[in-house]
């Protein structure tokens, strides 16, 4: 991939949530809701305090993340639909 985010931003590709109920419905494309999970494609190299000192990424490439229902800004890369956000918009790693 030719992109690479700054600072403390990362590049997330959204993850497919699950197109049938619990009871065994299917849902419509135009019901579900966008997933608010993904998986971390690329990284910055971190945010920087005052003193100019670089504050390390939580995060790394591969990492599966969820991330808040209105969070990040929509790009195109490479033909592919990801997220573009702020490393702070990131609620946690899933395990």
């Amino acid at each position: 991939m030719a992109f690479k985010p700054l600072h403390d931003r990362v590049l997330v590709r959204r993850v497919q949530g699950e197109e049938k109920t619990k009871g065994g419905l299917i849902i419509p494309d135009n019901a579900k809701e966008k997933p608010a999970e993904g998986e971390i494609v690329a990284v910055g190299e971190g945010a920087r305090k005052d003193s100019g000192e670089l504050i390390a990424m939580s995060v790394k490439t591969g990492d599966r993340v969820l991330f808040g229902k209105w969070s990040g800004t929509e790009v195109t890369v490479d033909g592919e639909e990801l997220l573009i956000m702020k490393e702070s918009d990131i609620l946690g790693i899933i395990a």
